[in-house]
């Protein structure tokens, strides 16, 4: 259980399911520091800290883009940005989807990630259709890491569309580690793998101590 001081146990000492603490609170030192740790929170009521093992991440030189998304990406479909409209990101994730109960981005989760979006820290890239906002991805940055936190499609193919963006966008700015967390159907389609939590540390410890790139 965590107190008002900003600290996180040992993320080593996570339970099977890789839940590492309950408590705290969503303020922008205490997420830049649980991400600092290989931490991330999952749920506002109570507010638990997660570190699962294995961990799940894109290899920036190694993202699948199949044929049919080729095709996509050439047809220029989609017009994209970088933070232009974070907090309508942020809402289209949270929609309710087909197969899924309560979303799990709630106010306290809006609250805390706007506040780390206003001082610089978390970002989105957008996907439109003329001024009609379809897909996006929201995360995280620090230094050369970048923590994938959702995204959300409204037409098809839109959600890929912006992780492919935002991977070229990463790479151009020389990160080094996309975390997503844990594998989903379609990022295991766009090449996400899983790697054992101890190398996923190493991996997070040099990227965190570059300068910030985003």
């Amino acid at each position: 259980m965590l107190d008002q001081r900003l600290r996180f146990p040992d993320p080593r000492r996570a339970n099977a399911e890789g839940l590492v603490a309950i408590g705290g609170d969503f303020s922008v030192p205490r997420l830049l520091l649980a991400y600092r740790s290989g931490i991330f929170p999952w749920t506002a009521d109570p507010i638990t800290w997660w570190s699962p093992d294995p961990r799940a991440i894109f290899e920036l030189d190694r993202i699948h883009v199949s044929q049919s998304l080729a095709k996509v990406l050439r047809q220029d479909r989609f017009q994209t940005t970088i933070d232009r409209a974070f907090r309508q990101v942020m809402e289209g994730c949270a929609e309710p989807r087909p197969g899924r109960g309560q979303t799990w981005i709630t106010p306290e989760f809006f609250e805390g990630y706007t506040r780390l979006h206003e001082q610089g820290h978390a970002h989105s890239l957008e996907c439109w259709q003329g001024e009609q906002l379809v897909g996006g991805i929201y995360g995280v940055a620090i230094g050369g890491f970048f923590a994938g936190e959702s995204m959300f499609h409204r037409v098809s193919n839109a959600s890929k569309v912006a992780v492919c963006q935002l991977v070229e966008h990463l790479r151009e700015r020389s990160f080094t580690l996309f975390d997503i967390q844990m594998l989903t159907p379609i990022t295991k389609q766009l090449g996400g793998i899983t790697i054992p939590r101890e190398e996923y540390f190493r991996r997070l410890a040099r990227a965190v101590a570059q300068p910030s790139l985003f």
